[in-house]
């Protein structure tokens, strides 16, 4: 993960939990985007979102860089076209995100401005089959996701849908940085292991791979208690 680098540079570099929020009320913000696929990735100034009746605005401290986000740019994502077909360039990519509220909508009840927040990349309905009858939230047949079906993360500002149902308060000891990893490459892990392969303490797991995703299974299989944890990989840094 990395500091998000439309930010302004003592936000980048501080470490401290809390942020000023002062001289952010303003029209435009600057944003990493595209305008074609393939195309140059340019900081340019783009207007400021504004929070809709049921989510938030937040202001992007942590946001990191995913291998979705190179497919969506090259043009291999259908969600990524379908919003270009609609709404045209230029297009803000970035999903994994965490930041401060900044900007309320009327119907969000659980969340203030000043809270800080972790964001999930799927954000779920709540209504479709899914989220009502399995209780499967991260395959919801209604979802939106940031950097995708929306404009993304790599912002200094980023509008979120469906607030109360899917933002979560950041605990005061998780930093920012860790916070924007926990909501796409930890849920993927979660998923596979959890739900998907049913994990439990007398199995053994081998994890292919040990970049994000797969540093983030073994510390899920580890969480809860594999018998067994191999982690393989071609790359002896990643070990």
């Amino acid at each position: 993960n990395v500091h998000c680098p439309c930010a302004p540079h003592h936000l980048r570099a501080s470490h401290s939990p809390l942020y000023p929020l002062s001289n952010i009320k303003t029209s435009t913000m600057r944003a990493a985007v595209y305008r074609s696929f393939s195309g140059p990735i340019t900081i340019e100034s783009l207007p400021r979102p504004t929070a809709p009746p049921d989510g938030v605005v937040i202001q992007v401290l942590a946001t990191g860089v995913c291998r979705s986000d190179h497919h969506g740019w090259k043009g291999h994502d259908g969600d990524i076209k379908a919003r270009v077909n609609r709404h045209g360039f230029p297009f803000v990519p970035g999903h994994e995100v965490s930041g401060i509220i900044v900007e309320v909508g009327e119907r969000v009840a659980k969340f203030k401005e000043g809270d800080r927040v972790a964001v999930p990349f799927i954000l779920s309905c709540g209504q479709c089959c899914m989220c009502t009858r399995h209780n499967r939230p991260t395959i919801c047949e209604d979802q939106e996701q940031p950097g995708f079906t929306m404009m993304g993360s790599f912002a200094e500002f980023l509008a979120l849908p469906r607030a109360d149902r899917n933002l979560s308060i950041i605990p005061k000891n998780v930093s920012f940085v860790e916070a924007a990893a926990l909501g796409c490459r930890f849920t993927t892990a979660y998923r596979a292991l959890i739900q998907q392969g049913r994990l439990n303490n007398k199995m053994t797991v081998a994890i292919f791979g040990c970049g994000g995703l797969g540093l983030s299974c073994v510390m899920i299989a580890a969480a809860y208690g594999a018998k067994q944890i191999i982690a393989i990989d071609v790359s002896e840094e990643a070990l």
